[in-house]
């Protein structure tokens, strides 16, 4: 017995697809998908949002001293990540895509490489600083764990008559 669908692909399209369903759904909150695919991206979502909410919140302030160039002491306050939270991010870098930040129409390019200067990987932060918080509550709130996404059938899809659905996260 398959524990996955193998959707009419090689392993490798299958995975890429499935990435790429994964990271668009976690980074626009809706897609427009087959029946089939979004039941397989369901399961991976869940447990890329499990994971950010069990690690968002590990993290550790270090004080760090160091001369500048007048051989002054100068000491900077950083946010490290604890271990834990850092193999989660790595784990989540390792299959998520990159997908970069939209320019807003009244910004100017430097107004947006200065916002998008320190944030390599927006699908991850999205992940630790919004869907985290936001889905722990939502957990703590109801007593219960999982069904971040929500499925809605949309009819047969013309030529193929394949299921259509919007899945979504709640």
């Amino acid at each position: 017995m398959a524990t996955e669908r193998k959707l009419g692909r090689t392993a490798s399209q299958r995975k890429a697809m499935l990435r790429n369903l994964t990271t668009n759904l976690l980074w626009y909150g809706r897609i427009e998908t087959t029946e089939a695919k979004a039941k397989e991206v369901r399961s991976i979502v869940d447990k890329m949002i499990t994971l950010a909410i069990r690690e968002y919140d590990q993290t550790v302030e270090v004080e760090k001293e160091f001369y500048n160039d007048k051989k002054q002491i100068v000491k900077q306050t950083f946010t490290n990540d604890l271990p834990s939270k850092l193999h989660a991010r790595r784990l989540m870098m390792a299959y998520l895509y990159d997908i970069k930040e939209n320019k807003k129409d009244d910004e100017s390019k430097k107004d947006y490489k200065e916002r998008t200067k320190d944030n390599k990987h927006p699908v991850v932060e999205k992940l630790f600083r919004e869907y985290g918080p936001k889905y722990r509550a939502r957990n703590q709130e109801k007593n219960c764990a999982g069904g971040y996404t929500r499925i809605y059938k949309l009819g047969p899809r013309r030529g193929d008559a394949a299921e259509m659905v919007i899945i979504e996260l709640v």
